[in-house]
């Protein structure tokens, strides 16, 4: 198969959509599938991998998204040869799939990966609540019935669409994890390089710094534990916009010398840091699918999180760690005990690792491939059609 994925932003820009294409990408090559990233950016940027088209457009300020209403010629020339269409992105990247893909009859996949109402709240503060719930109500009902297929990470952000009034079949298929890396890591970090000692019990963060990700709560709930025991320390890997106040933020709380920022980490390493860990707190409610929660669970890490749409589809309250509500008290009473109840947390460690295999990515692929083929031989029927070849007589020509 020829198999093109549609983003609105990739590397260099660092997010969970980008890293799940990457690695989606390399696992469907590995099964001998041609794989291109259509996407836009700068043209002399050098990427890493094969087959990343990349497309003019005006960058929004720093955010790694580029403002575009087309592909250059050679990247649409390309894109009209793809067997299948996936979709990481609704808007430009949909808005295009749509624009050339269905006359065409090249089958669109979209894959809903994000809580853009959440976002928007997020990163739009001065809008009112409300605006990110009404803008999706009007823009992905009917953007999901022009797809073929809908695809949602979680059971609970189907749910969610369906709440925003999709009504066509969405099929839930996990985010795959490349979970081999975390078992075997290439190199060992020392937690005492954080100024941590191995008898302290560290929770860990991995993900962006960014506002959506209510990492103040984290840290306020840290300050209550940290209080009562001596040996609780954090450590916060990855970067973001909220870096500076974050750090900031734990100086005036007096709890500097307990937290530590890694600052960037290639992901590679990023399982050599969850190693270090003793348990994986998390206090997003805007995932849609907790990958870092996977790969923690797949650390052997028990796992806080607030029960929300795509973290209580991964974690088993009281087995593989521990959901909370939203209320400060009750998640700083449930990070509590995974700092002093030292023989559940290893016991919920052991379950947490197991419980991860659902989510390989050998056996997420397969469910991708097979969805994809089925697609493909439905859209051969239709490409017999006089009309679909006189438009394909016509691209060769553009």
């Amino acid at each position: 198969m020829r198999i093109g994925m549609m983003a609105d932003a990739y590397k260099p820009k660092v997010s969970g959509v980008t890293s799940y294409i990457e690695l989606s990408k390399r696992w469907l090559e590995k099964a001998g599938h041609e794989v291109y990233v259509f996407t836009f950016g700068e043209k002399d940027y050098h990427d890493d991998e094969a087959n990343i088209i990349r497309s003019p457009g005006v960058p929004l300020v720093d955010t790694g998204f580029y403002l575009s209403l087309r592909y250059s010629p050679p990247a649409r020339q390309l894109l009209f040869s793809m067997d299948v269409l996936h979709v990481h992105h609704p808007f430009i990247s949909g808005s295009l799939a749509l624009t050339y893909a269905s006359p065409r009859n090249i089958p669109i996949v979209f894959t809903n990966h994000s809580r853009y109402d959440l976002m928007t709240n997020a990163y739009l503060p001065i809008l009112p609540d409300s605006f990110g719930e009404t803008a999706m109500r009007a823009y992905l009902p009917p953007f999901c019935q022009a797809c073929d297929l809908v695809i949602a990470p979680s059971a609970s952000m189907r749910t969610i669409l369906q709440d925003f009034g999709v009504d066509v079949p969405v099929e839930v298929i996990p985010n795959g994890v490349e979970l081999d890396p975390i078992l075997t890591c290439s190199s060992q970090v020392n937690r005492q390089e954080f100024g941590f000692s191995p008898q302290d019990v560290v929770l860990t963060y991995v993900g962006r710094l960014a506002p959506e990700k209510n990492l103040p709560f984290l840290l306020r709930a840290f300050k209550g534990v940290a209080s009562a025991y001596e040996d609780a320390r954090l450590l916060l890997v990855g970067d973001g916009p909220e870096k500076d106040n974050l750090q900031d933020s734990v100086v005036h709380m007096g709890i500097a010398n307990k937290v530590h920022f890694t600052g960037m980490v290639p992901h590679p390493e990023v399982p050599c840091y969850m190693t270090t860990a003793n348990a994986f707190v998390i206090s997003s409610t805007s995932e849609t699918f907790g990958i870092s929660v996977v790969e923690a669970m797949a650390a052997g890490l028990p796992v806080l999180g607030i029960d929300s749409p795509g973290i209580r589809d991964i974690i088993i309250d009281g087995k593989t760690g521990f959901l909370s509500s939203d209320d400060l008290a009750s998640f700083t009473a449930k990070m509590t005990r995974l700092v002093s109840e030292h023989k559940l947390r290893r016991q919920m460690g052991v379950t947490a690792f197991t419980a991860s295999q659902t989510y390989d990515i050998r056996v997420t692929t397969q469910s991708i491939i097979q969805q994809y083929i089925k697609l493909i031989e439905g859209s051969r029927i239709r490409k017999n059609s006089l009309r679909f070849r006189i438009k394909r007589f016509l691209d060769v020509w553009r």
